[in-house]
């Protein structure tokens, strides 16, 4: 009995041989491309996630400093509309604009989310092409938005008027304000600020000045 209990107490040796210690650099290395590799899946998915959303973004903050990008106001979607040329004035006018934008979003809401965008796209597209199938109708309306930002107009333009017309125009100069500027109504400089004393001996504005050596040695 001593000897079977004996025998049954033996444990069988372990194998495996130990553990190496860890290397910190190779650890810190395989986390790096880990984190690299995901980086650049996350990467390629948002520029997937792409043209369409990112117009959709740009017209979503357009003209509102607070805005998210992730929800659009009814007057950036109309812009949008007719910025893409969605609006061709024949199968979508602005009215077919406005009638889809109230139908998609909430009854309590004023904007649209992305997914909301997508589904007002793809009622318009109905009317936009006709001639094409549900499918590629999608297509060619979405072809329409991909990669496009707002058009910035209504650049302040110059009002002309005949009070600023006097005020800017130097020929009309009076007084110490016309020294200022020469016939072509470039500035002086210093010239036009500031009495300068001249060496030539001549009195200022002497309309002779410099003839007299001339005289002199006409009359020998």
């Amino acid at each position: 009995m001593m000897a079977d209990n004996k025998t049954k107490s033996i444990k069988p040796a372990n194998k495996t041989p130990p553990k190496s210690p860890a290397d910190p650099a190779k650890e810190r290395a395989a986390k790096r491309l880990s984190y690299e590799s995901n980086s650049s899946h996350e990467g390629a998915m948002a520029a997937e996630l792409s043209a369409l959303e990112e117009a959709f973004r740009k017209f979503a903050i357009h003209g509102d400093t607070r805005a998210t990008g992730k929800e659009m106001h009814g007057k950036n979607w109309s812009k949008l509309c007719k910025d893409c040329h969605v609006i061709d004035g024949k199968n979508v006018t602005i009215t077919d604009v406005d009638i889809v934008f109230s139908k998609i979003k909430g009854k309590s809401s004023r904007t649209i989310t992305f997914d909301q965008f997508k589904e007002a796209l793809q009622e318009l597209s109905k009317k936009r092409f006709k001639d094409k199938s549900n499918e590629e109708a999608v297509q060619e309306i979405h072809k329409l938005i991909e990669g496009k930002a707002p058009i910035i107009s209504g650049v302040t333009k110059t009002i002309s008027s005949p009070t600023v017309s006097r005020l800017t125009d130097t020929s009309k100069f009076t007084g110490s304000h016309k020294e200022r500027f020469d016939p072509s109504g470039k500035g002086r400089g210093k010239a036009g600020r500031e009495d300068l004393v001249v060496a030539s001996g001549y009195v200022p504005g002497y309309k002779h000045a410099g003839t007299y050596d001339h005289k002199v040695q006409g009359s020998k």
